[in-house]
């Protein structure tokens, strides 16, 4: 069976992104950046939702090849690409990038996905994950803490109809006081 994580970054107050999806608090230093791209060549499956599907795939097909590109952004921008990724999405009719289009019930099909053989699969997207969330389907939890409050946004956790147990797996200081914190659903 396939381990489902759900990972982003964190304001301190438990935002992933500030009001009006602004993201500039979160920018990481190279050792996060590189942290962040070897998860994308582990991950087996991307997950995604509309709306950071949008995010992701209008930057990161060809931020390779823009000008003072780093190294670590070419492979990034590689692993992303070669990545197989499913889009959750009842509004978009098309999708690209080595991805594929699901429009049916989010539960049925991760619960589908996680019996499959493969590699380890990432949820992505505040909404889609929040329903994976709702439904027990996430195995592992990965906070990446940046020492900001943001005062509001959108959260990493929604509003959930029952505890969900967690034991602590991992901690790791990165640069500028950022924390990350693993843990995995306790069932």
């Amino acid at each position: 069976m396939r381990k489902l994580t759900w990972g982003m970054n964190v304001s301190l107050d438990g935002f992933i992104a500030a009001p009006g999806d602004d993201l500039g608090w979160s920018v990481p230093s190279d050792e996060l950046f590189q942290w962040w791209s070897d998860r994308v060549g582990a991950t087996g499956l991307a997950l995604y939702g509309r709306k950071l599907w949008e995010t992701m795939s209008s930057h990161w097909p060809t931020a390779d090849q823009q000008p003072g590109v780093t190294p670590a952004q070419v492979e990034y921008a590689r692993r992303w690409r070669d990545m197989p990724k499913v889009v959750f999405s009842s509004t978009a009719s098309k999708v690209d990038w080595n991805a594929r289009l699901v429009t049916g019930d989010a539960v049925d099909e991760i619960s589908r996905l996680k019996t499959e053989d493969g590699g380890p699969m990432d949820v992505g997207g505040a909404a889609l994950a929040g329903v994976a969330m709702r439904a027990g389907l996430i195995d592992e939890y990965a906070i990446v803490t940046h020492p900001v409050l943001v005062g509001g946004g959108t959260r990493f956790f929604p509003t959930l109809d029952h505890w969900v147990n967690l034991s602590l797996v991992e901690t790791r200081v990165f640069p500028d006081g950022v924390l990350l914190t693993r843990y995995e659903a306790r069932r």
